[in-house]
């Protein structure tokens, strides 16, 4: 993911904007939704060569979500970069310490270098008010599906099992041996799905987030891009970093991104959560459950 401290209004503007473009600006817009970055320093028509459209497309998209021109439309982001980003000198010292260890010490500075840039460029376009919004929904919802296949699966459960702990009415799924649209049969208007899905996309995800969204959930997308098929249309859509310098795309944003969440919706629960919190654990010493050490 390539991004930038660009404000989220106008990528959220851009999405917001999709079903009414026109399928070239589409692709004028998908470019810009995944690469922001270049935005800033790109004239119009290499922002069109890199999205396979004409300089018009551009200009045509730009004024589709309230900019005069192209040049209107750039200059936030122009100013971002102006802006710069913080600088971690210390941080910088030792990731290049650790590269001259030899291959593998190179290796490891670029799997911590890209955990550290993952999390920063997810949470720098997150503000604490979208992170408050989303986890109101949850608190006053009847029931919150938690959906991933794949390594998702495993995030989506762990959210739902921590969230257990305190609450009721948390459904990790797809559940064995079922589909996810199955498991949402029965889902309606007083209730949340929590949706989760990178490039290349699942369909299964992409399906149940359609039948969620006509069922009338409240959906929180979760995805690697703003062009992304569950983060358009979704009432919350949160865009986490997957840059890894191995084959597998990293999950480390997508748990912190979760995990932050969570805590929202604890703080914005009664007390009585906290309590039912304390209260499994202990259940869980009376029990022995857990070891003396």
């Amino acid at each position: 993911m390539n991004s930038t401290n660009v404000s989220s209004s106008i990528l959220t503007r851009l999405s917001e904007a999709w079903e009414g473009l026109t399928p070239e600006a589409q692709k004028a817009a998908r470019y810009v939704l995944e690469n922001p970055a270049d935005v800033g320093v790109s004239t119009v028509r290499e922002i069109a060569e890199a999205a396979s459209v004409t300089p018009n497309t551009v200009v045509r998209m730009a004024r589709q979500v309230g900019f005069e021109g192209y040049e209107d439309f750039r200059e936030p982001f122009r100013e971002a970069i102006r802006r710069g980003t913080v600088s971690f000198p210390d941080r910088a010292r030792w990731l290049q310490d650790i590269a001259r260890q030899g291959a593998l010490g190179g290796l490891y500075a670029d799997m911590v270098g890209g955990a550290i840039r993952n999390l920063e460029d997810t949470f720098a376009a997150i503000s604490a008010e979208d992170m408050r919004a989303a986890a109101q929904d949850i608190w006053t919802s009847y029931q919150v599906f938690t959906l991933g296949v794949g390594v998702n699966h495993a995030n989506a459960r762990n959210f739902s099992y921590l969230a257990s702990t305190g609450m009721v009415r948390f459904h990790s799924i797809p559940r064995a041996g079922n589909s996810a649209t199955d498991d949402l049969a029965f889902a309606g208007k007083d209730d949340v799905l929590i949706a989760i899905t990178l490039r290349p996309y699942r369909r299964e995800v992409v399906e149940a987030v359609q039948v969620a969204r006509a069922q009338g959930l409240t959906i929180i997308g979760i995805s690697d891009s703003r062009a992304s098929p569950i983060i358009r249309g979704s009432d919350h859509g949160f865009v986490v970093a997957a840059d890894t310098p191995q084959f597998f795309p990293s999950s480390v944003a997508t748990i912190a991104l979760l995990e932050t969440l969570l805590s929202f919706v604890v703080a914005v629960s009664s007390e009585e959560i906290v309590e039912r919190v304390a209260r499994f654990h202990s259940r869980r010493h009376d029990l022995g459950i857990y070891t003396d050490d």
